[in-house]
């Protein structure tokens, strides 16, 4: 009988040790800081060498992240069935911490899947294409809205057209180039 309840015990710590394991590697891992080696995916281009917000996918089969020269890009990655699927976290450029459009910052990452995006401005991407502007606060976003243009949207309300349709979709005629970003 003692025998029995050690085993139960036992076979008990074990199950909750596997659990707390597992737990823990479906933490998210920290973001990757942009240094000069970030090279974009999808252009092949240096991600320093263009302004605006950035992206980062980390995934469970690659040590290095997916690097991105603009938001739209790491969330059309996201949405393309033939990129890998063993997303582990998102990152983009908190743009109410970037210093200005033309330096977003190499530290300042926030968890996509938090942060609130104003799409359709004035204000275009690193590639110059429309760009769906990462905050990581409802406020600062809607002061950017309010100063370029767009609507605020969250990434799952992001629609697929807007970061998967041509370079000027959504975006609006007037490209103002004195964009607000506080």
């Amino acid at each position: 009988m003692i025998l029995r309840t050690i085993c139960s015990v036992l076979l008990s710590a074990f199950v909750l040790m596997g659990c707390n394991q597992e737990s823990g590697n479906k933490r998210m891992p920290p973001p990757v800081a942009l240094n000069s080696d970030a090279m974009g995916v999808f252009c092949g281009m240096n991600l320093i060498e263009h302004p605006g917000p950035k992206g980062q996918i980390i995934t469970a089969s690659r040590i290095d992240p997916f690097w991105f020269t603009s938001v739209r890009d790491t969330v059309a990655f996201t949405l393309m069935p033939e990129q890998p699927r063993d997303i582990r976290a998102i990152y983009v450029s908190d743009m109410a911490q970037a210093k200005s459009w033309e330096d977003p910052g190499a530290t300042n990452w926030i968890d996509a899947r938090k942060a609130f995006f104003v799409i359709e401005s004035r204000k275009q991407g690193g590639m110059g294409a429309a760009e769906a502007v990462p905050f990581g606060n409802r406020a600062a976003a809607d002061r950017f809205a309010s100063d370029n243009g767009g609507r605020v949207v969250t990434f799952g309300e992001i629609p697929a057209a807007y970061v998967l349709g041509s370079d000027t979709a959504g975006a609006s005629a007037d490209h103002d180039q004195d964009v607000r970003l506080n």
